[in-house]
């Protein structure tokens, strides 16, 4: 504080110094017309910083800041320190600022935050993408406005946030969020969303397929349970009788035997920790066991042909590609009337090894087959049943398919057969040396 004093000081000193000496030699009233000039000059001097000073103000960056010595050199020099230390943390907020947004944006949920009348302060792009919102345009608009659905509107006024509103967005019918909002600070809101659809359709998929278990069960069990209070009310049923009912009663058993034979293993497929066991297959030997066991389950009433049209041995997991082939056959002969062709073919496409069985049967609808694959979904329910099916062999097939990195191909029309096809990555097929080209 002292030296800026003593520098503001000097030059009036000095010119108070240089008007007595005038005095001396001159007069008093050329002392005070210099001592009055000098503090115009001074006065000027100054106005002119301040001037400067005034000016960089309305546009105050660093590199156009005003140059001056003295006191205002000074003046300046600081401003120059104080501007820089402000951008540099000024740089340093802005980098964290960008720093949580890139955190936030990363976010697997939506997060919003509202103010006390439920106004939107700012959100990520996961909201902005969930409830069709713009960051710059929807900014401090009232949140109902924009997610007009009565349920949200009534959960928002309802203050009660301990369980989250499950929804579906109007813009987005196929998606279901949960939406959850977390008071914080003074009256602001955090409102997180989360989509949950495929959490949804597992949940879906979990009620169907404990309702479709247990629809399975109950038929066979029925029937056995039905004969066996047949038998315990006719205490005089004749041998022939009861040696009926004693088959349809094995054959239903055998029906449920089938069909927690084909959950075990859909369920040994699906478990991500099983791992693979693959070895080298000799599809010849693997394809004439499959065709013979065809032949029998056929009973001579479909004409069986295999076709090995290629060398290629499979690399893969034996058991798991014997169900795959036997299921595909199976369902052949199933769905085939009697006399219809059926045809097992062994061969490449551009390098490809390929699995196929083409039957003459009934066909199937264009609006069946993406279906196919699902577990216990039937084209014809009844008919199903009757052949014995399960309902869950082309699912094992689908899921051998992903295991060995194959495409299932389904090729149909309605009255005139199907093609079912095994595509196999060409990395999987192996040539034994000595019968390669």
């Amino acid at each position: 504080m002292q030296d800026f004093w003593f520098r503001l000081s000097v030059p009036i000193v000095l010119g108070t110094l240089f008007a007595l000496l005038l005095w001396g030699v001159f007069s008093a009233t050329i002392a005070q017309l210099f001592m009055l000039l000098a503090l115009l000059v001074v006065m000027a001097r100054h106005a002119w910083q301040l001037y400067k000073l005034l000016q960089w103000l309305h546009d105050a960056r660093i590199e156009t800041i005003p140059e001056a010595g003295g006191i205002w050199g000074e003046v300046f020099s600081r401003l120059y320190k104080m501007v820089k230390r402000h951008n540099r943390t000024k740089q340093d907020m802005v980098a964290e600022l960008q720093h949580i947004e890139q955190a936030t944006a990363a976010l697997p949920e939506g997060v919003a935050i509202l103010n006390e009348v439920n106004r939107i302060e700012w959100c990520n792009p996961l909201a902005q993408q969930y409830f069709d919102l713009d960051s710059k345009r929807d900014f401090m608009q009232d949140i109902t406005y924009l997610v007009r659905q009565p349920e949200f509107i009534a959960y928002l006024h309802e203050s009660n946030f301990n369980e989250p509103l499950v929804m579906r967005p109007t813009r987005h019918d196929d998606m279901v969020l949960s939406i959850k909002l977390i008071p914080y600070g003074e009256n602001k809101r955090l409102m997180i969303s989360r989509d949950i659809t495929q959490l949804e359709r597992i949940e879906a998929m979990r009620r169907d397929f404990v309702a479709n278990v247990s629809h399975e069960l109950r038929t066979p069990l029925t029937v056995v349970n039905g004969y066996v209070e047949t038998l315990q009310d006719m205490p005089d049923l004749s041998q022939d009788n009861a040696r009926r009912a004693l088959q349809l009663m094995a054959g239903q058993t055998k029906r449920m035997e089938n069909l927690v034979a084909d959950l075990l293993t859909l369920s040994h497929l699906e478990n991500d920790r099983s791992p693979l066991l693959e070895e080298v297959v000799d599809m010849d030997v693997l394809l004439n066991e499959i065709y013979h066991e065809g032949k029998l389950l056929s009973g001579k009433s479909h004409p069986l042909r295999l076709e090995l049209l290629s060398n290629a041995k499979l690399l893969g997991n034996r058991e798991e590609l014997r169900s795959a082939f036997g299921n595909l056959l199976s369902n052949a002969i199933r769905y085939t009337p009697e006399g219809g062709a059926i045809l097992l073919r062994w061969a490449e496409r551009d390098g490809q090894p390929v699995f196929a069985v083409q039957d003459s049967g009934i066909g199937i609808s264009p609006q069946h087959i993406p279906r196919l694959t699902e577990r216990f979904y039937r084209v014809d329910r009844s008919r199903s049943r009757e052949t014995g099916g399960t309902g869950l062999g082309l699912a094992i097939v689908k899921h051998i398919a992903i295991r060995h990195q194959a495409k299932l191909e389904i090729l149909s029309e309605e009255g005139k057969g199907s093609t079912f096809a095994l595509v196999f990555p060409d990395k999987r097929a192996h040539v034994d040396e000595m019968l390669a080209p």
